[in-house]
């Protein structure tokens, strides 16, 4: 196997093959478009020790439905490494994984999911203690400093702030609208519709339009409901199917001293500010927005989701706030410390951590982060 991988996803390329050759299934999950073929042929070189297959094909599912070890043997034959890409399209398929790594050990099987409907997640955790699992982001601000130098990056950022880190997007300089409508209209909702068979996909585009509006701040599932036209319930529900496509992700309310801190509020930000914007059709420059402390915090508190995961570190994460608005963008709990987070566009901005988080947490370590600084958070 060849290491051909040049823009893309080089971190948890390394990791990946580290893991290649051990008796665990490997377990790739990302949103569609996000790299996940490309990062493992770049892997693999279209290696004849390699056989692919795609749970999109209707013959692949089929092929799986009553499937046997025995028949599994014969259809896999000498190969070393077998890749089922879409896997969560195929029925059943964490107990098929598992069928796999039980009585096949010799394989060295790496399954890919855009959605974490079924994949490894079904039949009480099949794949328990017999996989690695891993997440595929967009694109990361490391991995791009990496690729042509921190300084570079960092002078791209008012441009990663309205066009995102979809691969497709940072490889086309000029056709990044065109790209992103073309992600955003057909890619996005793929497996939601596909898995829940929804009927008016129109609403969910509404919800996400909601969501993108709302972006840095607190949420209400009664009051999206309203401007959505639906009950609070199938909000809920919507939203957490659009989590399991790996489209947004919520961030939750820290509390432990106070009585005024807010109990179960939520936060809820897009993996990709480019996405974002695609919703709500502005793609206009920074200088020109009222958004834009808003794409900040969201292009933050997403590019620290990827250095957390591609760099293994446990952290809980919230953002703080009381009834009365004092406020704290983003806390990070770790090995007993408490790190406080306030995310300022402007460098010059003044800004003072709240009294009443100061006295409650005492031994915080607090940071304001800035385009000028955010190397400190990011790499």
């Amino acid at each position: 196997m060849k290491n051909n991988t040049t823009m893309f996803h080089r971190i948890l390329e390394k990791t990946i093959m580290k893991k290649l050759g051990g008796k665990k299934a490997i377990i790739l999950t990302g949103s569609r478009q996000v790299g996940k073929t490309t990062l493992l042929r770049a892997i693999f070189n279209d290696s004849v020790d390699t056989l692919w297959m795609n749970g999109d094909e209707p013959d692949i599912r089929n092929l799986f439905e009553n499937i046997s070890s025995t028949r599994l043997k014969n259809i896999f034959g000498d190969k070393k490494y077998v890749i089922i890409d879409e896997a969560q399209r195929i029925n059943d398929i964490g107990l098929k994984l598992k069928l796999i790594t039980d009585n096949i050990p010799e394989i060295q099987l790496i399954a890919t999911g855009s959605s974490s409907f079924d994949l490894a997640n079904q039949g009480n955790e099949p794949l328990t203690g017999r996989k690695w699992e891993y997440h595929l982001y967009p694109l990361s601000f490391a991995e791009m400093a990496m690729n042509h130098g921190l300084l570079d990056e960092k002078r791209l950022i008012r441009h990663r702030l309205v066009y995102g880190y979809y691969p497709e997007v940072v490889a086309n300089p000029g056709n990044e609208r065109e790209v992103l409508k073309q992600l955003s209209d057909s890619y996005l909702y793929k497996d939601i519709l596909m898995w829940e068979q929804i009927k008016k996909p129109e609403k969910l585009v509404k919800l996400l339009q909601a969501l993108a509006f709302q972006l840095g701040s607190q949420v209400s599932y009664s009051e999206l409901g309203q401007l959505c036209g639906m009950d609070s319930k199938t909000i809920e529900k919507y939203i957490v199917l659009l989590e399991q496509c790996y489209v947004i992700f919520r961030l939750g309310s820290f509390r432990r001293n106070l009585r005024n801190e807010l109990k179960n509020s939520k936060k809820i930000y897009f993996y990709d500010n480019g996405i974002r914007n695609a919703l709500i059709t502005n793609f206009s420059a920074i200088e020109n927005r009222t958004d834009t402390g808003a794409l900040w915090e969201n292009f933050l508190v997403s590019e620290r989701k990827k250095k957390l995961a591609y760099d293994g570190l446990w952290r809980n994460n919230w953002f703080w706030r009381t009834v009365e608005q004092a406020e704290i963008d983003y806390i990070e709990e770790g090995d007993g410390m408490i790190y406080a987070f306030e995310f300022k566009w402007n460098p010059k901005a003044k800004y003072k951590i709240p009294k009443s988080f100061l006295n409650s947490y005492p031994d915080n370590i607090f940071h304001i982060i800035h385009p000028d600084n955010v190397e400190d958070f990011l790499l």
